[in-house]
């Protein structure tokens, strides 16, 4: 009977602080396993390059050369596993843990049927979510011309006639799915949020020109794992990306989830996610300081009863019934705070827009600064610093100030 083997995050110690400082650190895995393994180095990987096809999942891996995070990724039978705990060069290995994509609600049942009030392709519909934050009125000063906005997701409809002009492909790091076409809806749902072109037709998403781009961390069923998710990251770190939006969580990560987080601020990323949809503690990758958590507000300016909430929650943005892009040219209404995540990241690209030499440490502040107060004064647990003021953000020509509680 063959033995179970475990997905497993193998963090090494950064390659000066080994004992063996000559051997590549995938070479050293190799030398102690015995399972068949395919490395893929994720910092090599082009857009639109595709994972090794025609290979079992289990014996696909990831090779991350961050030197703050060198982190490489397997399937490994607990001997493996014990004996790379032994080894002197790593300094952590960690199970692989699950993570989803944070819709609320039944809404993939009703896709596919035409309602009263949906988009017609004769005229361009804003959604309640996009004037809410303000962006049309930032529009004149910024559009978030050419952003890099990486949207690490289910994949993209690249083709939806409201994406197409701003979709710039992507890359698949899901073990069965080669290609960043969304089989499931949610990427491309987020993805209009952000990005959806002011072209005359369907809707219009906060920022209109940013540029899209799709990673692939979840399956058509909304699922993926966190070593996905840290080669997703790894891979935008190394593509010029401006802003992550993630739209997935869960209720714990491993800590190479928060190196690999950290690494790409280090590198000057923007990284937005999802508070949660548990009503609770905000989940992870969200919960990690150098990520904006974003909480889930209605038509009323109301927390979502669904929201996740806390001292970690940063931001707030709509997130219920929110209209948007779903594949195949068609649109469709969602909520959760997945739908919240990409306001505050299509607001990022406007402020990149409006601010193209300031940095993320400075976008960042604007944010939180200029957000509209809808709880108690200053940060609350419910609300964060307020909902995003896409204008105010894009349009600040004062310098914002050093903030407690952000990097």
């Amino acid at each position: 009977m063959a033995e179970v083997r475990k997905s497993v995050i193998v963090t090494f110690k950064p390659k000066d602080q080994r004992t063996d400082q000559q051997t590549d650190k995938v070479d050293i895995v190799r030398a102690t396993i015995t399972s068949p393994m395919n490395f893929v180095p994720v910092g090599m990987l082009q857009r639109g390059a595709t994972i090794p096809g025609g290979l079992p999942a289990e014996t696909i891996g990831y090779d991350v050369n961050q030197y703050e995070a060198p982190i490489v990724t397997a399937s490994l039978t607990d001997e493996e596993i014990e004996a790379l705990r032994a080894n002197e060069n790593v300094a952590a290995v960690e199970e692989d843990r699950p993570v989803y994509a944070l819709e609320s609600g039944p809404s993939r049942l009703l896709e596919g049927l035409v309602f009263e009030g949906q988009p017609s392709p004769l005229a361009e519909t804003v959604p309640w979510g996009v004037n809410a934050v303000k962006a049309p009125a930032a529009w004149e000063g910024s559009q978030g011309k050419v952003i890099k906005v990486a949207v690490l997701d289910s994949g993209i409809d690249g083709t939806h006639p409201d994406l197409a002009a701003n979709y710039k492909g992507g890359i698949s790091f899901v073990p069965t799915e080669s290609t960043p076409m969304d089989f499931n809806s949610h990427g491309t749902h987020c993805a209009g949020t952000i990005a959806a072109r002011l072209n005359g037709i369907g809707v219009v998403g906060v920022a209109p020109a940013a540029y899209l781009y799709a990673v692939k961390v979840l399956d058509r069923a909304g699922s993926g794992q966190f070593s996905w998710i840290i080669a997703g990251i790894d891979w935008c770190i190394n593509n010029g990306i401006k802003v992550i939006s993630m739209s997935l969580g869960a209720s714990t990560a491993p800590a190479a989830v928060g190196a690999i987080c950290e690494t790409a601020w280090n590198r000057g990323l923007l990284l937005v996610a999802a508070a949660g949809n548990n009503g609770g503690a905000v989940g992870f990758p969200a919960a990690y300081p150098n990520v904006i958590a974003v909480s889930a507000i209605d038509s009323s300016n109301v927390i979502a009863s669904f929201s996740s909430r806390g001292a970690k929650v940063e931001l707030c943005a709509p997130g219920v019934n929110v209209l948007s892009t779903t594949p195949g040219g068609t649109y469709g209404n969602k909520s959760g705070t997945s739908m919240a995540c990409p306001h505050v990241a299509g607001a990022a690209a406007l402020a990149f827009g409006g601010h193209r030499y300031s940095d993320n440490r400075t976008i960042r502040r604007l944010l939180a600064w200029t957000a509209d107060n809808l709880g108690i004064p200053g940060r609350d647990p419910l609300y964060g610093f307020g909902r995003v003021d896409a204008e105010q953000a894009a349009c600040e020509v004062t310098v914002p100030p050093a903030i407690p509680g952000i990097p």
